[in-house]
């Protein structure tokens, strides 16, 4: 009994520590020594149709609606992200859910 105590206190411990890495994040990691014209980023986003990982659980549609708005408007190819599909356990583990947008001039 002890040790089943013990374990969950351990794993309850591991996963608080891990609660900063809740938050939302566009999908688009630049590859360490990359070529310009070769592979230079992994993920799913790419200029046009940023992905954002987040958790349902912690991050409101808002925020992440927000993030791919500020993607499009940084990688200058619109000032809108029209939400396209979404999909769950493609991203991390703690942050599961990947939305798909595209980016878009709205006026």
């Amino acid at each position: 009994m002890k040790i089943k105590i013990i374990n969950a206190m351990v794993l309850a411990g591991v996963l608080s520590g891990c609660a900063s890495q809740f938050g939302p994040f566009i999908d688009r990691r630049r590859e360490a020594g990359g070529l310009e014209n070769g592979a230079l980023y992994v993920g799913k986003s790419t200029e046009t149709q940023p992905a954002v990982c987040y958790n349902k659980l912690y991050t409101s549609w808002d925020e992440v609606q927000k993030l791919a708005e500020e993607e499009c408007v940084k990688n200058k190819t619109g000032n809108s992200a029209t939400p396209i599909k979404e999909t769950v356990f493609t991203c991390r583990l703690l942050v599961p859910n990947h939305y798909y947008f595209n980016c878009e001039n709205k006026e």
